[in-house]
């Protein structure tokens, strides 16, 4: 098989790559390690920042997202039983929208159906190869074959476990971790959310988030040790842990339910570098990784796809390989300062486990200033609703 630029992942960054350049008239494949329905069945996140919403409409798949989506113009802090409110819209003039992962990677899904998209799933065996040469391919296994495509570009848009950061040297890789020590149990629920915008709400107990997915779906977390066990805790102790964490206000009126996920994440900073190369671009996951905190990881990814996807459009139909060259250095750049913003807001939302009755006072002293600074409040914001391209 033969194709102009063979996309490694199924997921939503490497499907929204596809689109964009199909639209662009560059020939794509997608290879998925999972089947389709497996990808679809991951619950992730769900706020998207105003240039991914923006990508998304430019890729002709955003219809089914601005009719069901949640326009969020702020989103509340919360310290123990009191708490404000941070105006995105009045500090930016932008908002974000609560419109979850799986939801996105449904429209892409949808929209390759459409014009008959190559898609292949259940792939074993990954490889890219030749990626330092002028003649990449990527050989796989399915079905007992081994297949190979040969492609010019070969786009690793396969995760933070996938095989595409690995093809690049070790002696060339840089890797730059901050592993945090706990980790957020999550709770998909059938009940209504108790606010209409974010809640983020530091307590001394631990970190706790109340989000939403629609109207009638909602996602809530509170931070646990990474290693508790799962199984010891009961839907009953987990609303009970959260109304303790969130403001009375919230906790009287909270709607609890039979949970519909259950899931413990971990949480870490990542950075890999270089995003590139030789014929070879990292997109998302497969080059960094941020705690959810502040919801910065599909964002990122788009950001990454954005990026690519210009530098790949202007190389194909203006020769011009300015942009592609510039990929790894241009998406870094916005990488870093999102995993900056991630890491800050981390650390003042979280109980770590060695933080003294100094350290927690400094962060209520943080939060107390974000509540009274419209400069620092429009810096959360800034960075809340996206850094710019």
């Amino acid at each position: 098989m033969r194709t102009q630029v063979c996309i490694i992942g199924g997921g939503p960054s490497g499907l929204l790559l596809s689109q964009l350049l199909h639209l662009k008239g560059i020939d794509t494949v997608v290879l998925e390690r999972k089947s389709r329905d497996y990808v679809l069945g991951r619950i992730r996140a769900g706020v998207l920042e105003f240039g991914m919403i923006e990508l998304l409409r430019e890729a002709g798949v955003g219809a089914r997202m601005d009719r069901q989506g949640l326009i969020h113009d702020g989103a509340f802090i919360a310290l123990q039983n009191r708490g404000f409110r941070i105006d995105f819209k009045k500090l930016t003039d932008k908002q974000v929208m609560v419109y979850g992962q799986t939801e996105v990677t449904r429209d892409l899904y949808e929209a390759r159906d459409e014009w008959d998209a190559p898609t292949v799933f259940d792939v074993r065996a990954v490889n890219p190869q030749g990626i330092d040469t002028d003649a990449p391919f990527v050989t796989y296994l399915q079905g007992g074959k081994v297949h190979r495509i040969d492609c010019d570009f070969v786009a690793g848009c396969d995760g933070f476990h996938g095989v595409s950061r690995a093809a690049i040297p070790a002696d060339v890789r840089r890797e730059y971790e901050r592993v945090y020590p706990f980790g957020w149990l999550g709770v998909l629920s059938a009940t209504p959310p108790v606010s209409h915008e974010i809640i983020y709400a530091n307590h001394p107990r631990g970190f706790a988030l109340c989000s939403m997915r629609n109207l009638n779906l909602s996602r809530y977390y509170i931070q646990t040790p990474v290693d508790d066990p799962l199984e010891g805790w009961s839907d009953a102790a987990f609303w009970d842990e959260l109304k303790r964490r969130i403001p009375e206000s919230a906790a009287d009126k909270i709607v609890t339910g039979p949970s519909i996920e259950k899931s413990i994440a971990p949480l870490r900073s990542f950075v890999s570098e270089p995003m590139r190369w030789g014929r070879l671009f990292l997109v998302g996951d497969a080059a960094h990784i941020v705690p959810p905190t502040g919801a910065k990881g599909l964002n990122l990814a788009a950001s990454d796809v954005r990026y690519l996807y210009h530098g790949l459009t202007r190389h194909y139909l203006d020769h011009d390989d300015h942009e592609l060259e510039q990929y790894s250095e241009k998406a870094l750049a916005r990488v870093w300062k999102a995993t900056r913003f991630s890491w800050w807001f981390t650390n003042i939302m979280h109980r770590f486990p060695d933080q003294s009755e100094f350290d927690q006072r400094m962060q209520e002293t943080e939060l107390a200033f974000l509540e009274t600074s419209r400069a620092a409040q429009t810096v959360l914001a800034e960075n809340y609703v996206g850094l710019p391209y």
